[in-house]
């Protein structure tokens, strides 16, 4: 069972083309990790395979998403998180409004009316911060209670995959690390995690594959501790990078280092 990405093309008003050719997959039971640079076309990406597109102008020109081996591409937004698939957005986008309770039960929309209760019972097991607050309303939350309440909110979809973008953006150190563990909790679970971060220390640490995207492009896909390993990813996303623009600009600089030498 895997959600998966063929080959596919994103054009922006018919003009800009964000998404080059990109392809990925999704175990049911696995964390897979997407890094990239900002603009490298993540969110474009997670967007296409949650049928976002629309609202933001833009299209599949080529290639296609698949769920479990059904073409989803095709498909609204609501059918797609019918068909399994529930994506939190950078930068949480809590109704700040509505209660913490009322928040959740937005995302149970696609849900029958007698699974709500059992599904706020588990959100509010796996977030008992949630439950303390769960009259409260959203916008007097924490960052971290937000980006709980906004991955419980996806949770409401019972979902096969969770698409989790920046989840530990703006977010304290120890809030981090309670959001790492709750991804491996979700994955514990039985649903499928793509995980996009920029935060690529954590990602990697938790993830069993991970995929790197440059312009538009998955420039590098390999296991987890194969990436962790790479001598190029570890200089450019895990800290002790030389302050090239790319991932191929630090394999450009080491060429030249090397000829100068």
């Amino acid at each position: 069972m895997t959600l998966a990405v063929h080959n596919i093309e994103v054009v922006y008003e018919d003009v800009m083309l964000v998404v080059k050719g990109a392809s990925i997959r999704v175990p049911r039971d696995g964390i897979v990790a997407l890094l990239g640079a900002n603009g490298a076309g993540k969110t474009t990406l997670l967007r296409a395979m949650t049928g976002l597109l629309d609202v933001h102008r833009g299209s599949i020109t080529r290639g296609h998403v698949s769920i479990d081996g059904a073409p989803v591409d095709t498909r609204r937004a609501a059918d797609v998180v019918r068909s399994g698939v529930s994506q939190v957005m950078e930068g949480r986008r809590v109704f700040i409004e509505f209660t913490v309770d009322e928040n959740l039960r937005v995302g149970a929309y696609t849900r029958g009316r007698g699974e709500i209760a059992e599904k706020l019972d588990r959100v509010y097991g796996m977030f008992p911060v949630l439950g303390e607050r769960r009259s409260q309303r959203a916008g007097y939350l924490s960052g971290g209670e937000q980006q709980m309440l906004a991955i419980g909110r996806a949770l409401m979809a019972d979902p096969k995959y969770i698409l989790l973008d920046e989840p530990s953006l703006g977010l304290a150190p120890q809030v981090v690390e309670r959001i790492r563990d709750l991804v491996v909790d979700i994955r514990r679970s039985g649903t499928g995690v793509l995980l996009v971060e920029q935060n690529a220390a954590m990602a990697l640490s938790i993830a069993d594959h991970g995929y790197v995207m440059e312009n538009g492009k998955i420039v590098m896909d390999a296991p987890a501790q194969a990436l962790r390993d790479d001598d190029d990813i570890r200089e450019f996303y895990l800290g002790t990078g030389t302050g090239a623009g790319t991932l191929r600009d630090v394999k450009h600089y080491k060429r030249r280092k090397r000829w100068l030498s």
